[in-house]
């Protein structure tokens, strides 16, 4: 019988107040396979097993040698273009039928070792310029309301700016409560900014064709307020990014919260609302100087109200980032629009394409943890991206580097960060402990840290061979000390 983890956790809970016989009938499950979880103590999701066994014969095994060759020789060649030419080399050995297995190994290839996709490189926010709201699920953290689990939403609206947000309990993503959470949120700020982006949601947006556009009702909903409505484009979650994240910050801090207060048990469903507002409200204090540079800016409200209200699937965004329980990890470029599967542990996260093992991670529990290394190709042909990236602090791995930095500038006033970014490129080729060395001679000789002249001492070899020398133990003193234990024994 195949257990969801959600039926093991509710198990777990069950086992301590009932035998095993009705935790198990609680949980939806035999005996037998109750029993087995208990004395695993582990989640079906933790003794999944990877398959490293192929279930069926590689067709392309004879000629793969010479397929990768032409993977190798022109990266842009077609799956259809290959199998063309194997049918009319080899029409024995293959047919059109083979299409879709080819495809998946031309994209494994890409994922291996493919060429570098183009890098989205995040900006600065502006103040005043938008307001967002979405869903976020807070079963997570296991409400109980007069004993019994209260699973439910949080509509969430935020100003990406300022931070500041506000939020509203409810029981589905429709769009009452869309329009409700909406009206709660401006009127409690005060006034709306000139525009408000969803993601696609149902409750807002319509298919119309391959694309979505926003529905009458929604249109006509914030007309009533004066403001602009735009959605991130399908696939493009990072343009609807801001209140994703905050999403994750939000459920942190709640959770803090509830650890402080010692129960997640409350008498009322009033008590829990009251206790969700005073921790925005204390959330919201530490912005006010953010928030103030966004209260010129906010448009004024109507006279009135408008009527109406742990295995992950990770897919690559654009600036070459994963998004992985609210914290932000870089993989190579190459691996931009790819969907992989991210195997999170208790200390570190595993990234897997297919069978095969691509990248490992140490586990952040907030923040970001980008790697240069990934990014500093693209960055080499979009300079002027380096002044406002996102995760630019990333950018500076030692204090040498921040420190080469400033003296290229200080020189080199026009073209200091290209010279800079080239130095990162040349870590990323030749490591960056050599670099770190190099620009520790160039400070202390005071010489600018070009990056011509890091490639000099690099080429140099400067590192000196360190010498071991073994010698060979002299085995009469083992003798001796052993002789002399012996008497003192015998004493």
């Amino acid at each position: 019988m195949t257990c969801t983890n959600q039926q093991i956790r509710l198990l777990m809970r069950f086992i301590s107040k009932f035998s095993l016989k009705p935790a198990a009938a609680k949980a939806g499950m035999s005996l037998k396979t109750a029993s087995k979880y208990i004395k695993l103590d582990k989640l079906p999701s933790e003794i999944e097993c990877l398959r490293n066994h192929r279930t069926r014969p590689d067709p392309f095994l004879e000629h793969s040698q010479e397929i990768e060759l032409l993977f190798t020789s022109a990266p842009e060649l077609q799956s259809k273009t290959i199998l063309t030419y194997l049918i009319e080399k080899y029409p024995t050995n293959y047919h059109w039928g083979q299409l879709r297995s080819l495809q998946r190994r031309l994209q494994q290839w890409r994922a291996e070792v493919g060429s570098n996709k183009e890098v989205i490189f995040r900006q600065i926010i502006k103040p005043g310029k938008q307001s967002q709201c979405d869903w976020t699920c807070m079963n997570s953290l296991k409400i109980e309301i007069a004993g019994e689990v209260f699973a439910h939403l949080l509509f969430h609206f935020m100003l990406p700016y300022s931070r500041w947000e506000s939020i509203m309990i409810c029981h589905s993503e429709s769009f009452e409560t869309l329009t409700q959470g909406y009206e709660k949120a401006v009127w409690k700020l005060g006034g709306v900014l000139s525009e408000h982006r969803t993601d696609n949601l149902s409750a807002a947006t319509k298919k119309l064709g391959s694309s979505r556009e926003f529905t009458e009702r929604w249109q006509e909903f914030l007309d009533f307020y004066k403001v602009t409505p735009s959605r991130n484009n399908p696939g493009n979650s990072h343009e609807n990014g801001s209140v994703e994240k905050s999403h994750d910050l939000l459920k942190i801090a709640l959770d803090q919260h509830l650890l402080l207060r010692g129960s997640r048990s409350f008498i009322s469903l009033e008590e829990y609302k009251l206790f969700l507002e005073n921790i925005i409200h204390k959330r919201n204090q530490g912005r006010e100087k953010s928030l103030a540079e966004e209260i010129p800016r906010l448009k004024p409200l109507p006279n009135r109200q408008y009527n109406a209200p742990i295995i992950l699937p990770v897919r690559v965004s654009p600036s070459s980032t994963v998004q992985i329980l609210g914290v932000t990890y870089s993989v190579p470029s190459r691996l931009i629009s790819y969907t992989l599967k991210a195997y999170v542990y208790g200390n570190e996260i595993e990234l897997y394409y297919g069978q095969k093992r691509l990248q490992k991670l140490p586990r952040l529990s907030s923040g970001a943890l980008v790697n240069y290394a990934h990014i500093i190709d693209s960055l080499i042909r979009k300079p002027n991206a380096f002044a406002h990236y996102q995760y630019r602090e990333f950018l500076f791995p030692h204090i040498l580097f921040r420190e080469a930095y400033d003296s290229l500038v200080k020189s080199y006033p026009d073209c200091g960060h290209k010279h800079y970014l080239k130095l990162l490129q040349l870590a990323k080729i030749h490591g960056e402990q050599d670099v770190l060395m190099a620009l520790q001679l160039l400070k202390e000789e005071q010489k600018v840290p070009l990056p011509q002249a890091i490639k000099s001492l690099l080429d140099c070899a400067f590192r000196p061979a360190v010498i071991v020398q073994v010698f060979q133990p002299c085995l009469a003193d083992y003798d001796a000390l052993h002789s002399f234990q012996k008497k003192e024994v015998a004493a």
